[in-house]
């Protein structure tokens, strides 16, 4: 029962913004840091940001999209979401949102995650 879907993906041009969504369900989110990270082919996954549970209230972004992307939770609606602008070719990826163990913080390396999502495509092009 537990899952993560993400969305909001697709083509954009340079400069342009999307916003992808991280809904989960069988479990509450919000007691989990949630992690965004890439894909493009022939590289690594590529650890973008991270958000704690909300008790430590911080996130982090790594310098390759510092200051053009910005992660935020909506407990709410069970979601995360990854807010992009200034989209550039080089962003061009699969994009997957997962969550570390219960009530553990942000962690440094993909590997570390133990639920994912399938991804959702992002392709920046003119």
């Amino acid at each position: 029962q537990l899952q993560f879907v993400e969305s909001g993906g697709g083509l954009v041009q340079p400069g342009g913004s999307l916003r992808l969504s991280c809904g989960a369900s069988g479990f509450v989110l919000d007691y989990y840091a949630i992690g965004w990270f890439r894909q493009a082919p022939g590289k690594e996954r590529e650890k973008l940001s991270c958000i704690n549970t909300s008790g430590r209230n911080n996130t982090n972004v790594a310098d390759s999209v510092k200051g053009r992307f910005t992660i935020s939770r909506d407990n709410a609606k069970n979601t995360v979401y990854l807010q992009m602008n200034s989209l550039k070719p080089e962003d061009t990826a699969v994009y997957y949102c997962a969550a570390h163990g219960l009530f553990r913080p942000c962690a440094l390396w993909p590997e570390e995650y133990d639920y994912w999502g399938q991804g959702t495509q992002v392709t920046v092009s003119s």
